[in-house]
């Protein structure tokens, strides 16, 4: 792994994001991407640097593609596929999380309402709602701030 450059800050990124409960092999692969050569990895690739089976980095791939995390580059004259991260993916993904946060906050609420017999259940209950509900409404609007903070700073107005 020592021969490509960053395998070991990915290496440790992986293992953060699957103590976090991310699958260990979407997220060795997810990490090894994001220090890809500019035209990525093909799945042959993958498998040579994380140094596992082409099966192993061919579910991940499937995983990762069908989330929206990597995309597939047809290259021409290539029959390989290559495959790199999605531009935007990581505030892309905080931002398609918000109905979960919302459905988990109903279900919450059901629970609250459920368990009249036991107000501290009930307070814990409607509390873990509103901060879902909370989180349901400002992590799109936390992307859309860094995209558009991104923005000006990648083009600073003249004035």
């Amino acid at each position: 792994m020592g021969e490509h450059p960053g395998a070991e800050p990915a290496e440790q990124a992986a293992a953060m994001l699957a103590a976090a409960g991310m699958a260990r092999m979407p997220a060795r692969v997810m990490m090894a991407l994001v220090g890809s050569p500019d035209d990525g990895y093909t799945a042959a690739e993958l498998a040579e640097r994380l140094g596992v089976s082409a099966a192993a980095v061919s579910g991940a791939v499937r995983y990762l593609v069908s989330m929206r995390f990597i995309q597939r580059l047809p290259r021409p004259g290539d029959r390989r596929d290559r495959y790199d991260i999605v531009d935007d993916a990581w505030a892309g993904m905080i931002s398609s999380n918000a109905p979960l946060y919302s459905g988990l906050a109903s279900a919450m609420d059901g629970i609250a309402d459920e368990n009249g017999d036991a107000p501290m259940s009930v307070a814990r209950a409607r509390e873990i709602a509103d901060f879902l509900r909370y989180l349901a409404e400002r992590m799109p609007r936390l992307a859309d701030e860094w995209r558009a903070d991104r923005a000006a700073r990648s083009h600073p107005d003249p004035g």
